[in-house]
């Protein structure tokens, strides 16, 4: 195998196969075989936490590339399912990975892709052993936000999420949101919707230099680690699944509308759903101040907001 973080090389493979990298589908190879190999080592290590050492653990990687990371991914997993929407990436790919026992290509839009059937139908095996799935990209700025929306919110909020964990390297800005405690500046919608379905945290910055051709922004990777469904981030959601959903679905369209204009109060911008004295009653009975903005919630507070709502007598 090249070294397949080398400038020449990751030239070379493009010129050979008359590809360049194509902007409208974010494409930046990673040339710092560092990155690929921080990525592949810390999301397995954290895969094998919550199983024993000889049951095997798949990942699904998104946007594989040249296959920097494919290759490293390799190394640390039992089995790598590659989705790749461009086709001559995907040529390329089957071409670099022929000799791999435990590496396979999809050709396919992954936010057209049923991940669901996705896990169900690659990584049976591996989940009916007891280990597990996870997914790792350097992912297009472009479909960031949609893809990892798509991922965590796949499977529903009543069940548990198969995906052990998302490790993703983002747009810095962006992780920055959705890394956001309430009342910051970066605190906003997509954050509390994020957190709705899972955790957040940062691993570590890459800098433009680490990529061909360098983009114009600095990139971060996170870990994303999906919930156990609704009832591990509210104790307090409903018992029967179909209640359980509306109330998730409600809640969602609470924390949308709170932040549909910032300026505005909670009791202004939920009065297309609720009154706005009902709106006022329940704010004060989970402990907030009639006035408050939607930024000034967390996830907790906009379920506690939800029930309150739901259960308050008109």
């Amino acid at each position: 195998m090249m070294d397949l973080c080398s400038v020449s090389a990751v030239k070379r493979l493009l010129s050979e196969n008359s590809l360049s990298p194509r902007k409208s589908l974010g494409q930046n190879f990673l040339i710092n075989a560092r990155i690929p190999e921080m990525i592949a080592e810390s999301s397995s290590e954290f895969a094998r936490k919550s199983i024993s050492n000889n049951v095997p653990i798949g990942v699904i990687e998104i946007g594989p590339g040249i296959g920097a990371l494919t290759d490293e991914l390799a190394n640390y997993f039992d089995r790598v399912v590659s989705v790749e929407i461009d086709p001559g990436l995907s040529l390329l790919f089957k071409k670099t990975f022929a000799g791999y026992n435990n590496v396979e290509l999809i050709s396919a839009d992954i936010l057209k892709t049923d991940i669901p059937a996705l896990v169900s139908d690659c990584f049976n095996d591996v989940v009916s052993e007891g280990g597990n799935v996870s997914v790792c990209a350097n992912l297009p700025y472009y479909i960031t936000t949609p893809v990892i929306m798509k991922l965590l919110e796949s499977f529903g909020p009543t069940v548990k999420n198969p995906l052990s964990s998302v490790t993703v390297m983002i747009q810095s800005e962006v992780a920055d949101r959705l890394c956001a405690q309430p009342g910051s500046s970066d605190y906003g919608s997509i954050t509390a919707s994020v957190r709705l379905r899972a955790n957040v945290v940062k691993l570590f910055d890459v800098s433009p230099g680490s990529f061909y051709p360098p983009p114009k922004v600095n990139s971060t990777v996170i870990r994303i680690i999906p919930h156990g469904g609704i009832r591990e981030v509210f104790p307090g959601a409903p018992d029967d699944n179909t209640e359980c959903r509306k109330f998730f679905e409600l809640t969602s369209k609470i924390i949308e509308a709170s932040f549909s204009q910032r300026r505005k109060t909670l009791t202004n911008s939920l009065s297309g759903l609720f009154p706005k004295d009902k709106t006022a009653s329940a704010l004060v009975k989970i402990g907030k101040n009639p006035d408050v903005r939607g930024e000034r919630l967390s996830t907790e507070d906009f379920c506690a907001l939800t029930h309150m709502l739901l259960t308050e007598k008109e």
